[in-house]
């Protein structure tokens, strides 16, 4: 009871010192400001880790948010950055924050910047380097990056087994399925949020969608060779003399095998080819950033 009254009275004062605040590029369009960490230890009193669960709750109650988090991103970054200031041994913010920043690569990037500082006060803990190394891999497209921070967690803790095996793919075969599939699987096995173990498995649908398809794509080559032409549907594989496969794979969705307009074998449901971590959009940032990065010499 006496730590409630205590965080009520934290509260009260710091939404006084909110009011004194600027309106600062990381608030989100119609959401509070958040507040700087060193006006925040001032207005609290000395009691900082209260105020840093009064702001947990609040990114709390966005994860939970019927809403949903798309678009929030920065919001959430924003208030794990200043609880995460105000109490840096905290554990699970840091996680939860890269499991919601993904609307946008610069949010993707915060939310390793918060990793990294769970990771500088939680030396010993493997998920953290799990997630950071994840957030690469996935979402960044970088390998190596993500070999670079899966590798120190071999031997933590708790570590998995295949961690070893999962740094030497990172190194050897970058953007191999087998590589993304792990992560997801084990992110999957993670989470608990409905709405994140549904946007996994569809991502692991959508690797095995892909997976069967490169089966049929080194189908038709052989179509090719034998036939010399290209397919006209993709049950050609079947009814040639000699047939080409015996059978078609499976659509892992329960859907069927087409060609698309670019005449490109695809699963008749997604209508698209799985391309590892990253949209249109997001390539593009990076490569802006690359070239950034390369221009001024930065560290990405």
């Amino acid at each position: 009871m006496k730590q409630i009254v205590l965080l009520a009275l934290v509260g009260v004062v710091i939404a006084g010192a909110h009011r004194q605040l600027p309106t600062t590029p990381r608030r989100a369009e119609g959401e509070a400001p958040v507040p700087d960490a060193n006006l925040v230890r001032v207005a609290s009193l000395g009691f900082d880790a209260l105020a840093s669960d009064l702001y947990w709750m609040q990114a709390v109650q966005i994860g939970g948010d019927a809403r949903g988090t798309a678009g929030r991103s920065h919001r959430i970054g924003a208030l794990v950055d200043l609880l995460t200031q105000l109490d840096p041994w905290v554990d699970h913010p840091y996680r939860f924050a890269a499991l919601w920043m993904t609307d946008d690569v610069p949010a993707v990037r915060t939310a390793n910047r918060l990793l990294e500082r769970g990771i500088e006060h939680h030396p010993d803990e493997w998920r953290n380097r799990f997630y950071l190394a994840f957030n690469y891999f996935y979402w960044l497209g970088d390998s190596e990056k993500a070999a670079e921070a899966l590798e120190p967690a071999l031997g933590l803790p708790g570590a998995p087994r295949y961690l070893p095996r999962m740094v030497a793919r990172l190194k050897s075969q970058g953007e191999g399925l087998d590589v993304s599939a792990a992560f997801l699987n084990e992110m999957l096995r993670r989470t608990e949020d409905p709405v994140a173990k549904a946007e996994y498995q569809r991502a692991l649908l959508e690797i095995e969608a892909e997976s069967r398809a490169r089966l049929l794509d080194r189908a038709r080559e052989e179509f090719k060779r034998r036939q010399g032409r290209d397919l006209v549907a993709v049950e050609e594989l079947l009814h040639v003399e000699p047939p080409v496969l015996a059978r078609l794979p499976e659509e892992p969705n329960g859907s069927s095998w087409v060609l698309n307009d670019e005449g490109v074998i695809v699963s008749e449901k997604l209508r698209f080819r799985y391309v590892p971590k990253l949209d249109g959009t997001s390539r593009m940032l990076i490569e802006q950033l690359h070239e950034k990065t390369d221009e001024e010499g930065e560290t990405p």
